[in-house]
C-alpha cells in the first residue's frame, strides 16, 4: 500500500531542557501523520462519527526511538496501512529527518462505538482503507 507522508517543523514547544524534542511529541507527530492520512484517503471522521456512530481509538502502540531531533529540524511523517482485520487496522509510521529515521511506530487501531463496545468497519469505510 502507498506511504502517506505529512511535513512538520519542530517548535521550541516540542522539546525539552536539552534541546531535543520531547518523547511523547512523536506520538502528537504520528498522531498528525494518521489524521492526514484519513483526509487524503476521502474518510471524514465527523461524518464518520455522525453517520454510522463509530470512532477510531488506539489499542496499541509499539514504540523506538532511534535517534533526537532537534528544534528547528524539518521532519517527514511516513504512514503506511499494514492490515485491516474486521474490528481494527494496524499502521507502520516513521518520523525522519530528511532520509535519517528518528523514530518508527506500529499503532493498532481500533473501531469502537460511541458507547465504547468494539464493532465491524462499515463496507463503504472498509472499502476507503483496501481500494
Amino acid at each position: 500500500m502507498a506511504t502517506y507522508t505529512h511535513t512538520l517543523r519542530v517548535y521550541y514547544e516540542d522539546t525539552d531542557m536539552g534541546g531535543i524534542v520531547y518523547y511523547a511529541n512523536y506520538l502528537k507527530f504520528i498522531e498528525r501523520g494518521r489524521s492526514d492520512w484519513v483526509r487524503a484517503i476521502g474518510m471524514d471522521q465527523n461524518a464518520m462519527k455522525d453517520d454510522h456512530g463509530i470512532v477510531f481509538v488506539v489499542r496499541r502502540v509499539e514504540a523506538e526511538y532511534l535517534a533526537p531531533a532537534r528544534l528547528d529540524d524539518v521532519l517527514t511523517v511516513e504512514t503506511q496501512l499494514s492490515q485491516v482485520k474486521g474490528a481494527r487496522f494496524t499502521m507502520d509510521q516513521r518520523v525522519l529527518r530528511a532520509e535519517q529515521p528518528l523514530f518508527t511506530a506500529k499503532v493498532d487501531i481500533a473501531i469502537m462505538t460511541l458507547a465504547g463496545k468494539p464493532t465491524r468497519l462499515p463496507a463503504e469505510i472498509r472499502a476507503l482503507l483496501t481500494p
